[in-house]
């Protein structure tokens, strides 16, 4: 036996059609809040990304600051550095500042 689409009441054709563009609205905005979803797990993966290497550049050269600083403590400069009569300060002596 064939199924006659004519046979078919128009109120049943209108609730069909209906549901199926309810079904196509259901689907696109799923598929847009999915894709919402990983932009937004893309965005937050690049920013995570690209702080962790900022704060790791950062660090590295805090790091070799330290090293810098603690080893030019430890210098011991050759010369002992005599009082100079400083034109704009009259005639306090230059002094040299190292870490304490």
């Amino acid at each position: 036996m064939q199924f006659d689409l004519s046979a078919v009441e128009t109120a049943t054709m209108v609730f069909i059609g209906t549901l199926v563009f309810a079904l196509v609205l259901v689907v696109f905005v799923l598929t847009a809040g999915f894709v919402a979803l990983v932009l937004v797990g893309v965005g937050k993966l690049a920013w995570f990304l690209a702080s962790s290497a900022l704060l790791a550049v950062v660090h590295g050269i805090n790091h070799g600051w330290d090293k810098l600083v603690h080893h030019a403590s430890t210098v011991e400069l050759p010369g002992d550095f005599q009082g100079q009569p400083s034109p704009s300060t009259g005639s306090y002596p230059r002094v040299i500042l190292r870490d304490s």
